[in-house]
């Protein structure tokens, strides 16, 4: 999936998962990286490298209307 197609949420939670394993001792995957995970984890995302994605649900609200008693 392409950046622009998740969600600020879903990027937000793709950033915080990927930062939390960097934090853990997860090997970086891009050259030169410096900083905070959590910057790590952006520029990661930014190159489209972070081996997470977002599951998504496709619901179908109903409207219910309420009669009249």
């Amino acid at each position: 999936m392409k950046l622009e197609e998740y969600t600020r949420y879903e990027r937000a939670r793709i950033v915080g998962a990927r930062a939390l394993q960097i934090a853990m001792g997860a090997p970086i995957l891009i050259q030169d990286a410096e900083g905070e995970p959590v910057d790590i984890a952006l520029a990661e995302l930014r190159q489209g490298v972070i081996p997470i994605t977002a599951k998504r649900e496709h619901r179908i609200y109903k409207k219910t209307v309420r009669q009249k008693s």
